[in-house]
């Protein structure tokens, strides 16, 4: 059966129906937000794009859903094709500030005090990210306790230049990586003084090919020092708070959130490392370090509560092994954590960034 004329399916009609979905982070609809393109109607048939703004997105299946059902909803409309896809936006407010070119967002995890498993979370979350579709980057900041390529499995890496004078990075479980264990000796300490590791990080930040990323994680260093003020003056950064539930951590990252709200650096939220120990056997919780004190510190500091990491022997042996637990085991409860984690860090940089579009 043929459409009468007047009940022919249009884009305006496309567009209307769609713009009645939300996206719930951004509290702004699709069409407005500009994630609807390549409409084309053919007869009862429809094809559209949604573009998301992260491949990481939690809501996504939502939103797809809502997308299928408010376009099927249109009178005359008897199939509906959608394409999604995800594009993640770089970074604004780069007033005084360089990008670093090929890279849209870098996310600087940093804590108060050492111990909190910080090196941990960057590498799990590089990797969770990498697995939602994103491309992903991981610099190691540390420069006097490099622990990343270890984590990553690329301790025995020998670094190479290509023909533009850049530094080749290895790049294993789809991330890339660099780090000053790369240029010394496993055994040598590096003892630096300011200036040398500002040199160090800014030549990592601009003379790496580090090419298209979506995501660089910097692995700073603990506390509030050198490395964490050349990061936060030399490029655009948002900031993600690691800490543990016990007190002494807590009071610490109190100190990390004051120093990025002084330099002026949009902090995404707070994860809280080593939540609680589930026994294999009873599957009892047990709080070691506390409990709910990120939670609690999250609520009195307005920040979102990224997500609660449990303690677990598959953590450590996979840090020491250079395999990962969230790469080589995906539906372990940790793996599932720092998924989740991955989503809601990924949602609050989308956030941050566009929020600035359209206030």
């Amino acid at each position: 059966m043929f459409l009468k004329k007047k009940d022919k399916v249009t884009a305006e009609m496309v567009l209307n129906a769609l713009s009645q979905v939300m996206d719930p982070d951004l509290h702004k609809d699709v069409v407005s937000l500009g994630m609807i393109s390549d409409i084309s109607i053919s007869g009862p048939k429809v094809h559209f794009k949604l573009t998301l703004t992260t491949p990481a997105c939690p809501v996504k299946e939502q939103m797809e859903s809502q997308c299928r059902e408010a376009v099927a909803g249109i009178d005359g409309v008897q199939e509906v094709e959608m394409e999604s896809t995800a594009t993640v936006a770089g970074a604004r407010d780069l007033v005084g500030k360089e990008p670093v070119e090929g890279i849209k967002q870098i996310i600087a995890v940093t804590s108060g005090k050492g111990g909190v498993g910080k090196t941990t979370v960057s590498v799990n979350l590089a990797v969770a990210l990498a697995q939602l579709g994103a491309k992903v980057g991981v610099l190691d900041a540390d420069i006097t306790g490099p622990n990343v390529p270890l984590m990553l499995g690329v301790g025995e890496y020998q670094p190479t230049s290509n023909m533009h004078n850049k530094i080749t990075p290895p790049e294993n479980f789809g991330i890339k990586c660099m780090s000053i264990a790369f240029f010394v000796d496993r055994d040598t300490p590096v003892i630096w003084r300011g200036p040398m590791l500002d040199k160090a990080i800014k030549q990592f930040l601009r003379d790496v090919e580090w090419g298209e990323l979506d995501y660089l994680i910097v692995d700073m260093p603990p506390g509030t020092g050198d490395a964490q003020l050349t990061l936060t003056t030399a490029t655009q950064v948002s900031g993600v708070l690691v800490t543990t539930p016990q007190d002494v951590a807590l009071l610490d990252v109190r100190r990390g959130y004051a120093m990025f709200e002084k330099m002026k650096v949009p902090v995404l939220g707070l994860i809280e490392n080593m939540s609680y120990f589930s026994c294999p056997e009873c599957h009892t919780a047990t709080h070691i370090f506390g409990s709910a004190g990120g939670r609690a510190l999250a609520n009195e500091m307005q920040l979102p509560l990224l997500g609660e990491i449990p303690i677990d022997i598959g953590v450590r042996e996979g840090g020491d092994a250079g395999r990962p637990i969230t790469a080589t085991n995906s539906e372990h409860p940790i793996s599932r954590a720092y998924i989740a984690a991955a989503k809601q860090v990924a949602a609050q940089v989308s956030i941050k960034t566009l929020a600035s579009v359209f206030s």
